[in-house]
C-alpha cells in the first residue's frame, strides 16, 4: 500500500549532491517538499528543476526545504545540474539524492504500477517516479501529487498547496477551490457559527456547512 496522508514519511539516508543526509534530522523543525523524477538528461525534468531552482526564495519564505530525487548517481546530477543552471538562469542550489538503489523510489511506492528495471534502466521503466511529497514538522506526509512522463508539474500550483497546507495544519479551516492567501478560508464543521464569531470576528455564512471568515495570520 502506498503512502497516505498523515502517514510517517519513510525515514533514509543517501548521498546527495549535498552530502549524505539523514532524512529527518534534514527537515529538521520546518516543511519539506521531495520531488522525483524518472532520469537526469531528460528534457522535462531539467525544466522542472530549473522551476524550483528559481523557486528557492519563495520556498524559503514558507521555511520549507526542497530536495530532489533521482534514479542516477550524485556523479550523474553534478553534471546535469550546469544544464539545469543554463536553462533556468538559477542555481539548483538543493541536494538532489542518489536513489540508483531504487530503495527510496519504493519506499515512497513512486514506481509505475508495471514497474520492470533492468541495468541500463531508461526514463520509461521508471515513468512514474514524478510525484511530490509535502512533509510537516512532525515528519508526516501532508500532501501527495504524481505526475505521468508527459505532463510537467505545475510548481505555482506546488507553492499554492504548500501555502494551503500552511494555512490550515493544526486548524479548524480547510481552503475552497482555487484558494490563494488572503482569501477567505472555511471554518471547520466542528466549530460552531457562535464559536467562530467569537475567535475569528465576522463569519460568511453561505450555507449551514460552508461558512468563511477571513483567513487569521
Amino acid at each position: 500500500m502506498g503512502l497516505r496522508i498523515n502517514d510517517t514519511a519513510p525515514d533514509f539516508t543517501a548521498d546527495s549532491t549535498a552530502g549524505e543526509i539523514k532524512f529527518h534530522d534534514w527537515i529538521g523543525e520546518g516543511y519539506a517538499i521531495l520531488f522525483s523524477h524518472p532520469k537526469d538528461f531528460t528534457p522535462v525534468c531539467t525544466t522542472e528543476f530549473g522551476a524550483v531552482a528559481q523557486l528557492a526564495p519563495e520556498f524559503e519564505k514558507r521555511n520549507t526545504k526542497v530536495m530532489g530525487v533521482s534514479v542516477d548517481s550524485v556523479e550523474e546530477h553534478v553534471k546535469w545540474k550546469s544544464d539545469i543552471e543554463q536553462v533556468a538562469g538559477a542555481p539548483a542550489n538543493f541536494p538532489i539524492i542518489d536513489d540508483t538503489s531504487l530503495a527510496v523510489s519504493k519506499a515512497y511506492d513512486m514506481l509505475p504500477a508495471d514497474a520492470y528495471l533492468p541495468d541500463g534502466r531508461t526514463p520509461a521503466d521508471s515513468a512514474t517516479v514524478r510525484t511530490v511529497f509535502i512533509i510537516g514538522p512532525d515528519k508526516k506526509v501532508r500532501l501527495t501529487m504524481s505526475y505521468p512522463m508527459s505532463v510537467g508539474r505545475n510548481f505555482a500550483e506546488i507553492i499554492r498547496a504548500l501555502d494551503a497546507v500552511q494555512a490550515t495544519d493544526g486548524k479548524p479551516f480547510a481552503t475552497p477551490a482555487n484558494w490563494v492567501p488572503g482569501q477567505d478560508v472555511i471554518v471547520a464543521l466542528s466549530v460552531s457559527t457562535e464559536e467562530a464569531k467569537e475567535k475569528f470576528g465576522e463569519v460568511d455564512v453561505k450555507l449551514p456547512y460552508l461558512r468563511t471568515v477571513k483567513a487569521q495570520g
